[in-house]
């Protein structure tokens, strides 16, 4: 399955977890699964954007956008963050609410197992989407399927919850784990926002990456060549390495071309998604690029 076939499953089973919570809260009047039912209501959201987002990303270059379109899956995870966020407000408000003043919840039971089923739904799908977004390297996919954890999590914690409400009879248990609730999806919200502003900015490969870049690069460095001036950045599922290659000046156009393509094919081949830019230089020819800006 491709990366948008696993977010249109996403969007489907958001709207039966919000079609089975909305159903527990109508059941039981418990604020922790109203909260439990609004987070995938954010889910379905951030779901449908993600896969705007996706679709975008996916588009080729055009005049407007030579380098293509891959950072609009950074877009999805801000978004997706700060509805997340949004969300947790919204659940700490209406748990200080009804902290304040307790009410019966009823039908415990019946609540606990839609719970339970939505649960199960989310933790299967998030589990096969971040692994697919290990493979295709797709933060809007990641995104998407760590918030179907928090959502699996927030159930588990609130279906706890309520075994020990029925278990104790402590009313004001329900609004105390709704308020626990909204602060893991906080947290949650706040740690997306954040790898999103991390992407735009451009941020360098990963360690993993890095490693097998170097890995190449020593396998072509000896004697007559050698690198410098290695700068690294990505862009969702798109990196882009550019460096110096240095070699004997006596060497052929051809000849100097032959292994610069070599090379850029080993990088390739090495970190999926990579597009390398290698400018070849003599031997004995520096650039020194913090004079250039100095004199600036």
């Amino acid at each position: 399955m491709q990366v948008s076939s696993y977010l249109k499953l996403s969007v489907a089973v958001a709207l039966a977890t919000i079609v089975l919570k909305t159903g527990a809260w109508w059941w039981t009047d418990s604020v922790s699964l109203a909260a439990d039912a609004l987070e995938s209501l954010v889910n379905l959201a951030g779901s449908m954007f993600a896969l705007a987002m996706v679709t975008i990303a996916a588009k080729p270059p055009d005049a407007e956008h030579p380098y293509g379109h891959h950072k609009a899956e950074y877009f999805s995870s801000g978004f997706e963050g700060v509805l997340i966020i949004a969300a947790g407000m919204g659940i700490i408000w209406a748990a200080a609410q009804r902290l304040l003043d307790p009410q019966p919840v009823e039908s415990l039971g019946i609540g606990i197992a839609l719970a339970v089923i939505s649960s199960a739904m989310n933790g299967a799908l998030g589990w096969a989407m971040l692994r697919k977004s290990r493979e295709h390297q797709s933060m809007a996919l990641e995104a998407n399927a760590r918030h179907m954890f928090t959502d699996v999590w927030t159930s588990a914690g609130v279906v706890l919850g309520l075994i020990g409400v029925m278990a104790t009879g402590w009313l004001w248990l329900d609004p105390l784990l709704a308020m626990l609730v909204a602060l893991n999806i906080l947290r949650e919200g706040v740690q997306l926002v954040r790898a999103s502003s991390d992407g735009l900015m451009d941020q360098a490969l990963d360690a993993d990456s890095m490693q097998a870049v170097q890995k190449v690069l020593d396998e072509y460095s000896h004697q007559h060549i050698r690198f410098d001036h290695l700068v690294t950045r990505s862009a969702g599922q798109r990196h882009y390495i550019d460096l110096h290659m240095h070699m004997p000046a006596q060497w052929s156009l051809g000849r100097a071309a032959a292994v610069r393509n070599a090379l850029e094919q080993a990088l390739m081949k090495a970190v999926p998604g990579l597009r390398a830019s290698i400018q070849l230089l003599p031997s004995d020819v520096e650039a020194h690029f913090d004079e250039v800006a100095e004199q600036k």
